[in-house]
């Protein structure tokens, strides 16, 4: 077993990647098949995910080598502790998949199903390679394959807004992948060398030059695209709003954090903490950018009508909480931040599956109602009582009421920003909060308290298929929350990994 998990890495990836491939392929006589087949395919990738997990957390993170090539000659895949967010990752791309049966046939023909499930492989794919490469130019080539399946996903329906959209999106992930392309290029220049473990070691050998801190840059710029940063978050609410709604969660509870992961890939294991470089401006830089990303989310979230783009607005505000987790840190002191980090990384996990839960649910009325407006949607929560009680869970956890999965990671958040000494970003945080728990009120009393529209009198509950996932993403909400001390314990040797301490480490009284 232990051999075999070794592989897994590179299984799960490889797995996703060639069963998108061949899915046109299998499908070829019968288009319908072709969910079967994506069903399979993640499930196979979800085992070979699950295998590499308990490797780590039993022996110690994967290193893997392509062809037998030792690094720095060859490519690496390395399975840490920030890449278990591949384990959410498969295991929400089966819950989408099963979600799509029903639902996507509401959008396209049953010809494009087998492109519809490709696509759906190859970002899945596209994501678990980004997260367990150890090899830059590997890095960009992963990020191109879930850009370029996330834009064609987007543009599925053939509507001209979904288009226009589809077009936005691939204007802002141009700026993203280029700017990324052009770091690499530079910290090869500098280094001769790819792999990122590689490159941290020579970097702090040759210490900081121009084209060092211009890389940093440049990366940062296209992660924060990727991440829908302020101000650079344009194509998010469109993006996120228009798509399917099994694509729009996959956007907006996994793609997203892709700029994530990227930043702390390259800051946190290429730049290393105290390296060469002085990150103190930058991370004061990044705490300042995730404040005004919270309240710019929030704030325009609380002024929409249309469901989605209330949920698409709302991703921008959590994506800075979490920018904000990961940028309290101190390079003298590294445990000062490590309550910050731990909300951050968790509120990675917790997010995508809260914000799947609420794009799932927008789906589930989207196809029985047809109205996207909170002002046709009024009263819907007498005639779909499960999908909007749902709802409601997933509401409240993603505005931070405990017990739910939203409260440990934003508490840690703010409880970070205090001991570090940043009063004024906790206090941005606790008003984006009140303006998050305003707007997710308003949705709330609209499903519920309002006078019923009379044109969805003669509506249903969602079918069995699309309620299973958003249940079983609603019991997680919970149990995320109520036994908080789950993820805490995953997550804590990723946070002491990140900033330099022994992945064992506990702070005083923890």
């Amino acid at each position: 077993m232990i051999e075999f998990s070794q592989h897994c890495p590179v299984l799960m990836t490889i797995t996703l990647i060639i069963g998108g491939a061949l899915t046109p392929i299998v499908s070829i006589s019968r288009k319908k098949f072709s969910f079967w087949w994506a069903f399979f395919v993640s499930l196979l990738a979800f085992f070979f995910c699950s295998c590499a997990v308990w490797r780590l957390y039993t022996m110690g993170p994967i290193s893997y080598w392509l062809s037998g090539w030792e690094p720095p000659y060859g490519i690496e895949v390395y399975f840490d502790y920030v890449s278990t967010i591949t384990f959410l990752m498969t295991a929400l791309g089966i819950l989408v998949i099963v979600y799509s049966k029903r639902y996507i046939l509401h959008d396209i023909s049953e010809e494009k199903l087998p492109t519809y499930y490709t696509l759906v492989l190859l970002i899945l794919g596209g994501m678990v390679g980004f997260s367990v490469t150890g090899d830059m130019f590997n890095l960009y080539v992963f990020l191109e394959i879930l850009s370029l399946s996330g834009y064609a996903l987007i543009a599925i329906t053939e509507e001209k807004l979904n288009a226009m959209a589809s077009f936005k999106y691939l204007v802002m992930g141009s700026v993203s992948s280029v700017s990324v392309l052009l770091g690499v290029a530079l910290l090869y220049n500098v280094t001769g060398t790819l792999n990122m473990a590689d490159i941290a070691l020579r970097l702090q050998q040759f210490g900081p030059t121009t084209a060092v801190y211009v890389a940093l840059v440049l990366f940062i710029i296209g992660f924060s695209v990727k991440a829908a940063l302020f101000p650079v978050h344009a194509w998010l609410p469109d993006a996120h709003a228009l798509a399917p709604s099994p694509v729009s969660a996959l956007l907006s509870g996994l793609v997203i954090k892709i700029g994530i992961v990227g930043m702390l890939r390259v800051l946190y294991c290429v730049y290393k903490l105290g390296g060469p470089v002085d990150f103190t401006s930058v991370t004061n830089f990044m705490g300042w950018l995730a404040a005004v990303t919270v309240l710019v989310g929030a704030f325009f979230a609380f002024f929409q009508d249309d469901i989605k783009m209330i949920f698409a607005y709302s991703s921008i505000s959590n994506i800075g909480y979490i920018l904000m987790g990961i940028s309290l840190v101190s390079f003298t002191q590294p445990e000062r931040g490590y309550l910050g980090m731990m909300g951050g990384l968790v509120h990675v996990f917790n997010h995508a599956i809260i914000k799947s839960t609420l794009f799932l649910c927008a789906g589930a009325l989207i196809y029985k109602t047809g109205f996207r407006k909170l002002s046709d949607l009024r009263g819907i929560g007498k005639k779909m009582p499960i999908t909007c009680g749902v709802l409601t869970i997933a509401a409240l956890s993603i505005a931070g009421i405990p017990p739910t999965a939203g409260f440990i990671c934003k508490w840690y958040i703010i409880l970070g920003t205090i001991e570090f000494g940043k009063p004024i970003f906790a206090v941005a945080l606790l008003l984006g909060a009140m303006l998050v728990f305003a707007y997710y009120i308003k949705i709330i009393n609209a499903l519920f308290f309002r006078e019923p529209n009379e044109s969805i009198t003669e509506v249903d509950e969602a079918p069995l298929s699309m309620l299973v996932p958003i249940i079983i993403l609603a019991i997680g909400c919970l149990v995320m929350g109520i036994f908080a001390y789950l993820p805490l314990a995953v997550i804590r040797p990723a946070a002491a990994t990140m900033l330099g301490l022994p992945s064992t480490y506990l702070p005083l009284g923890g």
